[in-house]
């Protein structure tokens, strides 16, 4: 058993009393009130659900095991001569809430690479799909194509066992996430750039690889790295994250359970923001004949934007209360190696006036920019100008946070979710309409 698995399997067992002296001491005791508005306007912010894997706290962003983005980067070991993280040290954190030793992360990359092949009967199906087929309906019918090999649903068949069911729960989600860069590489290639693959390099960690395999030299393997890890949680409650779960407590393994997550990520609410973003930015330079931006000329565009009942996108957050910090995380990394692009200079001139006039229109909650306003451009600086594959890698990296959450869910014997619904009928009663 490897030093993950194990270290893993030691967690799950201390962890497992806690839940059940909840459920069983205080299983009665009230976490919140549902309100009309929560039950009608989609579930939110209702305390429902239950992950020890991130928590987006208003102030400080999303806490991954309780740290913050800044302290995630600081601690996790990086390749040499690298800005940004392995994420396979990321995926040893995330399940164990302990920050690896660069032996131990190794270890990960290793493990990775000896699972990361794509199976040949994946590749016949991606090449028999529609020439038109968005790159969404190819990644998520790639993993479909795989579940044939779930080793969680051979050990269901062979007879379950609450107990052990995470340990076959964690090498699907691992067999996955080896694959997923690979797999959603060829997809770029095939669809984009007339067929033409680029093997993968086994000795290079995820990040470095992904970047390899799409042919986009350093430092867009730093940028894999970053947008990986930035994109991989969000609590559980997000529309990804929650379909993950949800079909998981069927019993559905990693592969039923992350290809219903992507579906629900390709949702234009949910995983298009960051496209739409840099679609709206890209309009703007059109409406301003490509000038360099000035703070006079940007205000004055901003200000009959709102005037005409427009939003501005990639700016505010339900519940964050300060600019996202992985959008300050992109925003460095754009001040360091694209410092004169253009399109960074209209999002960075957009960050200096946009949240003082949000303020004086007194409309926004949080006027502060989310992780939407700053990813497109990044990747359209490298050379992925194809929006329709933004939300692949998107998948890419929240795979990260949804698999290690089901492989926990497994190993606590979370149940069925099953909420109860009410008729308006009876919502009417109960707000006392004759």
């Amino acid at each position: 058993m490897s030093t993950l698995k194990n270290l893993l399997k030691q967690k799950i067992e201390a962890h497992r009393p806690r839940t059940t002296k909840l459920l069983k001491e205080y299983g009665d005791v009230k976490v919140g009130e549902v309100t009309m508005t929560q039950a009608i306007g989609g579930m939110r912010s209702i305390k429902s659900l239950v992950t020890d894997i991130s928590y987006l706290d208003p102030n400080e962003g999303i806490r991954f095991r309780g740290k913050t983005i800044p302290e995630t980067l600081e601690a996790l070991p990086k390749p040499e001569g690298k800005d940004y993280p392995y994420v396979e040290g990321f995926w040893f954190f995330l399940l164990t809430g302990e920050v690896p030793t660069l032996k131990q992360t190794l270890e990960v990359v290793d493990d990775f690479k000896s699972r990361s092949d794509i199976p040949q009967y994946v590749i016949d199906v991606l090449k028999a799909m529609p020439k038109d087929s968005h790159p969404m309906v190819l990644f998520s019918t790639a993993i479909m194509t795989m579940q044939k090999d779930s080793k969680f649903a051979k050990f269901y068949e062979e007879g379950y066992n609450k107990m052990t069911a995470w340990e076959t729960m964690y090498e699907d989600s691992t067999d996955l996430l080896a694959k997923l860069p690979a797999i959603a590489a060829y997809i770029y290639r095939m669809k984009f750039k007339g067929g033409d693959q680029i093997a993968a390099d086994k000795d290079l960690d995820m990040g470095g690889n992904f970047a390899h395999m799409m042919g986009i030299d350093a430092p867009y393997d730093d940028v894999a790295r970053m947008y990986f890890i930035l994109h991989s949680d969000h609590e559980s409650g997000n529309a990804s994250a929650h379909t993950t779960h949800l079909v998981a407590s069927t019993l559905s393994d990693a592969y039923y359970s992350l290809s219903a997550g992507l579906n629900a990520l390709a949702g234009p609410l949910h995983g298009l923001a960051n496209q739409e973003v840099l679609r709206w930015l890209q309009g703007v330079m059109d409406k301003l004949d490509g000038q360099e931006p000035t703070e006079e000329m940007m205000k004055k565009f901003v200000w009959d934007t709102l005037n005409g009942g427009q939003v501005i996108p990639g700016f505010g957050h339900a519940v964050l209360r300060k600019t996202d910090p992985r959008y300050q995380q992109q925003r460095e990394f754009c001040e360091k190696h694209l410092p004169e692009d253009k399109i960074f200079k209209y999002v960075d001139m957009l960050y200096r006036v946009v949240p003082d006039i949000l303020v004086e229109q007194g409309k926004a909650k949080n006027p502060w920019p989310n992780v939407d306003a700053q990813s497109g451009v990044i990747q359209w600086f490298y050379g992925i100008k194809e929006y329709d594959f933004y939300t692949v890698m998107f998948g890419v990296g929240r795979a990260i946070g949804v698999l290690a959450n089901i492989t926990w869910d497994r190993g606590l014997a979370y149940p069925l979710e099953r909420p109860k619904s009410l008729t308006t009928d009876m919502l009417e009663k109960i707000a006392g309409i004759k």
